[in-house]
């Protein structure tokens, strides 16, 4: 009763390796593909680089031959097709200034679309205070950002008698 089922393991892990030797095999046909069909379609202007590092335009195509001429800051040389790829993507720098402005923008829109006036004078209403909407709104919108001034703290407090 042991050998059945340490031979039904053995299939079973058999079977498994199997499968993923498959998927990766279909995997590597399909990327293929695609960097064929990249490089069958190049042409004059298209931006590209070489797996040496050299990044430029294609100025001409000899599919007969495969080879390609690449213009690299106005030094043409010749490569064959397989040296080709596509360029790398260069990611556009932005400064910590201008995502904090971005991120506050987008905070402030999502903050307009989610709360209403109706909602939050709702909300007043149940905890007893008697503010306006307006005024819910701005609270709101302070505990959003979380950047309160001291001035602003000043302002919205209420003349409440100490007990």
């Amino acid at each position: 009763m042991g050998g059945n089922s340490n031979t039904m393991m053995l299939i079973a892990i058999i079977v498994v390796i199997g499968g993923m030797m498959w998927y990766q095999s279909r995997q590597s046909k399909k990327q293929k593909g695609k960097v064929e069909d990249f490089r069958s379609n190049l042409k004059k202007g298209d931006s590209v680089a070489t797996y040496s590092g050299l990044i430029g335009t294609i100025e001409e195509v000899d599919l007969d031959i495969d080879q390609v001429v690449v213009n690299s800051e106005g030094s043409l040389s010749r490569w064959r097709i397989q040296a080709i790829t596509e360029p790398p993507v260069v990611p556009n720098y932005v400064s910590d200034e201008e995502f904090e402005k971005e991120q506050a923008v987008e905070a402030e829109s999502k903050a307009d679309e989610t709360s209403s006036p109706d909602a939050d004078a709702k909300a007043s209403e149940q905890s007893g205070e008697t503010e306006t909407a307006a005024e819910a709104a701005d609270q709101n919108e302070e505990a959003q950002t979380g950047e309160e001034s001291d001035a602003g703290k000043n302002e919205n407090k209420t003349d409440e008698p100490t007990k």
